[in-house]
């Protein structure tokens, strides 16, 4: 056994553990038909990015998780990883290379790719590095990336096949466009938020006709790109009209008036200008009514070619210029200010701009049956439950996915396009000819895949699929998904389809959602506010685990939490606590072996079976994914049960004379100890595992030692529950003494009125020394009861004369004092109060504030009154 030092630091400590707990390899998961499988695979963080308090949370949330269940004895895997990420990373190498002059353009294809390599390698072992600081007992041999040599022949496998399907097609459609980013954006990718805006109200003229209609838009730049006006069929304002043309004004290009349902006769005007290539809904009217495509946006959202006169204009300049002219032909009819839902990229917060391009794109309504059948019929479990409804909604309504990026750095879709005959070649290896004709002037797709399409495959690609490997076969499909619910759409819905048309299975059975952090205020952390938090820079001032136990008491499933600094020095302080508590118990130690005397006190009963119900219970809280709950009790029972009083109430057997009785007290402290350290290890993994291996025990490491039961054994109940009436009426006690202020070397006489007299008796030790009694009767008659303070428990009553406890005149005297200082300090109170310049000048939070304090005064000295009374 080795001592501990004075003082707990973490640096000194937490490296150290984490080297040993990976020399002895105790984070691999290996492959035993003797044990059942848990597996989480962790959401791959962004290969350049470096850890952030989500990520914190996200994977001490996993790592939890993962320690318990390794220490109930499965095979537990845990599959850590990165993801190439690419926009993010494409922009990140992007802005370095403007540092020096130049651009992705001026490198080429290769080059540029080159430089992304160099980065990854040169920063994506940082993320890797920091999650090991936070104390993830990921298996870090079974490291994977998006990239790797086996996710990429999963992505291609999985593209092919779906080609070969027919589920997934090139076509040219209504994509989101970021003009920043120059990309295509899947929905998910789009983030909604209310602008305020104006719809400006167009008049169109029918041709050969004094009539005219009014359309109402929010964006007038694209009606450059109009090709039809609809109305609803049976409008009868417009019945007349439908078939007959109107002028599209500064174009003067002749368009139809169109007849369609989509068309809602009691908004506005009841028309509505038709632009297909630039906004949704009228691309789905264009194509059931034939209307001709016109794209007016290019890729950085400039007008082109055809947009006339404007051409090269920038759409916010184009939108100026284009109300100018309508003002000026007198076609402006009204423009009324409108607040309007706009979608903006998920990445840069530009405004999207909805636009057709030829892309590729999944057919979701066939995969997404099935897997909304899985959620539904409770295969895969989703906690809390209340985000069913929001994953059913988007699974309904899903559209086709679009998975081609404009970009360079990702899994490059594997398409050829033949310059000779026009076919398409679709291939799992690089072809070196047209499949159709034999042509070999062939050219492969320049654009890569969405990242998240890799990402949909993660829990089986990084098993090994494609092929049949036996980790896929043992560990697949995995146990739990831990994830925020903002990604419920980017990534559990695509990996729940792709594991069901893929691997014919769930992906996982359970889907844990935690909130966001949010800072102190509630507000959301970024960059532009200033308050985001580095976890590393936490971990070197307050530990790993004060990091890790602040995150997880303040987490609920499901829900955002507020990130409290302060909390991380309360946790440290209980890491202290626990130290402390733990050198205390080794100095007193004279046994090296971890068992229980046959001979137990009322007190080791009452702590061994509070240890049981606390064992039980966190198991059960650790069941319903309840780890929040579970920890704080862990807490509780350490500060209080074990800390603030087992340890107290033993102190008496410690320091005795009484061998048998000191070497009991010993084993029960040793024992409890050993058993909390066991269930708070997955919480608190460095401090617990540094006080186990300097404690009596058997075994490598605390963290694959068996994870407590509730055990009959140390259920007791009844002596549980007689030991609590002692402590009650020892707490009350306590809190009237602190109310007088009555210092512990004040031992008064103590009588106790009860009809449980055989318990107190047996409490009598312990009321003696804990309750600070000198004399002490028990016994079933009230006493004379004058000049006497008592207090009342549910079993008992409690009585001590007050000049034993305090000098009556001293303590006259100081409540005199302070009920004058009171008096005085609420006359001041009032006086502002009546005040009526105070009144109307000051804000209201400040006069709520001072009534506040003159009724806290009032019964400041309410109370005062009645302790004076007392003592008169």
């Amino acid at each position: 056994m080795k001592e501990l030092p004075k003082i707990y630091d973490p640096k000194a400590v937490e490296s150290k553990i984490y080297d040993m707990w990976t020399r002895g390899g105790y984070f691999k998961g290996r492959i035993d038909p003797d044990k059942k499988p848990f597996t989480i695979v962790i959401p791959p963080p962004n290969v350049t990015g470096q850890l952030h308090l989500g990520h914190a949370f996200d994977e001490t949330l996993q790592d939890v998780l993962i320690r318990v269940k390794r220490m109930q004895g499965y095979s537990a895997l845990w599959v850590p990883g990165t993801d190439h990420a690419g926009i993010a990373t494409q922009i990140k190498v992007e802005e370095n290379l403007r540092k020096e002059g130049i651009s992705r353009y001026d490198l080429g294809r290769e080059k540029f790719l080159e430089k992304v390599w160099e980065w990854k390698h040169q920063y994506g072992d940082r993320i890797v590095q920091q999650l090991k600081t936070l104390g993830s007992s990921c298996d870090w041999d079974r490291l994977r990336f998006t990239m790797d040599e086996g996710c990429s022949r999963a992505v291609r496998e999985v593209f092919v096949s779906l080609y070969e399907k027919g589920l997934i097609y090139k076509g040219n459609r209504i994509i989101n466009w970021c003009p920043k980013c120059r990309t295509a954006l899947s929905d998910a990718e789009v983030e909604r938020e209310d602008q305020a805006g104006n719809f400006w109200h167009i008049r169109y003229n029918v041709k050969d006709s004094d009539e005219y209609v009014v359309v109402a838009t929010t964006r007038p730049e694209t009606m450059l790109g109009d090709t039809a006006v609809a109305v609803h069929p049976e409008d009868e304002r417009y019945k007349h009209l439908v078939g007959k043309t109107v002028i599209l004004p500064l174009v003067n290009r002749e368009i139809p008036v169109i007849a369609d349902e989509y068309v809602d006769k009691d908004f506005g005007t009841g028309c509505v200008k038709m632009t297909p290539c630039h906004d949704p809904n009228d691309f789905e009217v264009g194509l059931r009514h034939n209307l001709e495509q016109i794209l007016v946006l290019d890729e950085d959202a400039k007008i082109n070619k055809n947009g006339g006169k404007y051409e090269g204009l920038d759409r916010y300049e184009a939108r100026k210029q284009v109300v100018k002219d309508l003002e000026a032909l007198g076609q402006l009819v009204k423009i009324e200010p409108h607040s309007h839902n706009v979608g903006t990229c998920y990445r840069c917060g530009t405004t999207v701009e909805p636009l057709t391009s030829p892309q590729w794109f999944v057919k979701m309504e066939p995969l997404a049956k099935e897997a909304l059948e899985v959620v539904q019929d409770g295969r895969i479990t989703f906690v809390p439950d209340r985000f069913v409804k929001n994953y059913t909604n988007w699974m309904e309504n899903a559209h086709d996915w679009c998975i081609s990026r404009q970009l360079w750095w990702g899994h490059q879709i594997p398409a050829w396009y033949c310059a000779d005959c026009g076919h398409i070649t679709v291939s799992r290896i690089d072809p070196d000819k047209c499949e159709k004709c034999g042509s070999r002037n062939i050219k492969r797709d320049e654009d890569v895949l969405d990242t998240w399409f890799s990402s949909a495959l993660w829990p089986f690609s990084t098993l090994g699929w494609p092929d049949k490997t036996p980790d896929l076969e043992y560990f697949y499909p995995t146990s739990v998904l831990v994830t925020g619910y903002d990604i419920i759409f980017f990534w559990v819905a695509r990996m729940i389809f792709s594991g069901m048309e893929h691997m014919k299975e769930v992906p996982f059975r359970t889907v844990l959602f935690h909130g966001l952090i949010r800072d102190d205020k509630g507000r959301k952390m970024s960059k532009s506010l200033g308050n985001g938090v580095d976890p590393i820079e936490v971990i070197e001032t307050y530990g790993a685990d004060a990091l890790r136990f602040n995150i997880i008491t303040g987490n609920s499933p499901g829900n955002d939490m507020r990130y409290y600094n302060e909390r991380c020095e309360a946790m440290r302080n209980f890491a202290n606590k626990i130290w402390n508590a733990s050198r205390f118990v080794m100095m007193n130690l004279t046994i090296d072996k971890n068992e229980l005397p046959e001979k137990l006190e009322l007190e080791d009963k009452w702590i061994l079976s509070k240890l049981n119900a606390l064992t039980g219970e966190v198991n059960e809280n650790l069941d319903k994914f309840e780890l929040g709950i579970a920890a704080n009790k862990i807490y509780d029972f350490i500060w209080d049960s074990y800390c603030d009083w087992y340890i107290e109430l033993t102190k008496p057997r410690l320091n005795g004379d009484d061998e048998t009785a000191k070497i009991g007290a010993q084993k029960v402290l040793l024992f409890v100890l050993t058993e909390t350290l066991k269930l708070l290890h997955p919480f608190m993994p460095f401090i617990t595992e540094e006080i186990w291996q300097a404690l009596p025990h058997e075994g490598e490491a605390l963290m694959i030692e068996k994870y407590p039961e509730f055990s009959e054994k140390i259920n007791f109940p009844e002596d549980e529950a007689k030991f609590e009436i002692i402590m009650n009426a020892v707490r009350a006690v306590r809190v009237r003494r602190a109310e007088m202020n009555v210092p512990p070397s004040k031992k008064p006489h103590l009588t106790i009125v009860t009809d449980k007299k055989d318990i107190f008796e047996a409490g009598r030790v312990y009321l003696s020394k804990l309750a600070y009694a000198g004399e002490l009767t028990i016994t079933d008659t009230v006493p004379d009861t004058e000049g006497s303070v008592n207090v009342v428990t549910n079993d008992a009553k409690l009585y001590m004369p007050l000049a034993e406890l305090v000098d009556l005149q001293k303590e006259r005297e100081r409540i005199e004092k302070e009920i004058k200082t009171a008096k005085d300090d609420l006359a001041r109170t009032e006086g502002k109060l009546s005040n009526q310049g105070f009144i109307a000048k000051a804000p209201q939070a400040v006069v709520e504030a001072e009534k506040e304090k003159a009724q806290k005064l009032r019964d400041l000295i309410e109370n005062l009154n009645e302790s004076l009374s007392t003592l008169k």
